[in-house]
């Protein structure tokens, strides 16, 4: 009986910890979402602050990824999370991305409920900087190339929906606005 009481709290406080996270993220329709982040210029305890803030809402929320201006801040900033070891980009540069591409359907925390296909380079390399100004170079590939061009995506004020068909888009743009008419914006859908 204690570990049904037990579990019953833990799933109450994650469901109180996702409603929290998905308060603070913006949504479509939001203008700061379309803007182009600013180049990061100070590497200070407000950065490191802002990116465990960021990994906190994205594990919460949840989602693989989060770039700062989902959260409101105009700062090129992004952290994902693909395989447990939750990482942060600053000022992200991506090049040398593969002329093999997929597809697949993918979802985003600033579009909640749906998803839609977007087609993504295969791989590609990165260059950034850590939370400390320490200079990263890597090649990505897989869900780790797809989720860091998503996020990147969002630095230069670009959502899922411009990166998918017209018919996608237009069926994702019409749930949107039935779910909101039902009251439902944001309630449920996880992402990228």
């Amino acid at each position: 009986m204690a570990v049904t009481r037990e579990n019953e709290r833990d799933r109450i406080e994650l469901s109180r910890r996702e409603r929290e996270a998905r308060r603070d993220i913006r949504v479509i329709g939001d203008p700061v979402l379309r803007e182009q982040a600013l180049e990061v210029t100070e590497f200070d305890r407000a950065l490191r602050k802002l990116a465990k803030r960021m990994i906190r809402i994205m594990h919460d929320a949840p989602g693989v990824g989060l770039a700062a201006p989902q959260i409101g801040v105009l700062q090129r900033l992004l952290v994902y999370d693909v395989d447990d070891d939750p990482r942060a980009l600053v000022n992200p540069r991506l090049d040398e991305l593969s002329a093999e591409t997929v597809e697949t359907d993918e979802g985003c925390l600033s579009v909640p409920g749906v998803t839609m296909p977007v087609s993504r380079p295969a791989s590609l390399r990165v260059r950034a900087f850590d939370t400390a100004g320490e200079p990263l170079e890597f090649h990505a590939e897989g869900l780790e190339a797809r989720v860091i061009q998503h996020e990147y995506d969002h630095l230069e004020g670009v959502l899922i929906v411009d990166r998918t068909s017209r018919s996608a888009r237009a069926a994702a743009l019409r749930e949107l606005r039935e779910r909101e008419d039902a009251g439902l914006r944001g309630a449920v859908g996880g992402g990228l």
